[in-house]
């Protein structure tokens, strides 16, 4: 069985501590997202995520909103479409 080396254990201790974390940097949040800085330097420009830029120059996420974004505008399965519609057929149908 290998030994883990300092470096691999350095790298798990971070990739941790971002999951935990309240509040997270640009870096971090680039990471904690799978987004290159390109695509998060063009989302925050365009006010498409919350952040906080405190001091004018570094800019920084919480965790919560992060995930709230990661998670808007979320494609509903085709059994609750095909409730909504159900639902929607007979509502039509009992107003006759």
């Amino acid at each position: 069985m290998e030994t883990m080396t300092a470096e691999a254990a350095n790298r798990i201790a971070y990739r941790v501590a971002i999951n935990t974390k309240p509040i997270l940097t640009f870096d971090e949040a680039c990471l904690y997202m799978g987004m290159s800085k390109s695509a998060l330097y063009k989302v925050t420009s365009n006010k498409e995520i919350p952040f906080s830029k405190p001091n004018g120059k570094m800019i920084y996420f919480k965790r919560a909103d992060v995930d709230g974004w990661l998670l808007s505008n979320m494609s509903a399965t085709t059994t609750e479409l095909a409730d909504k519609a159900m639902a929607y057929t007979q509502k039509k149908g009992g107003k006759r």
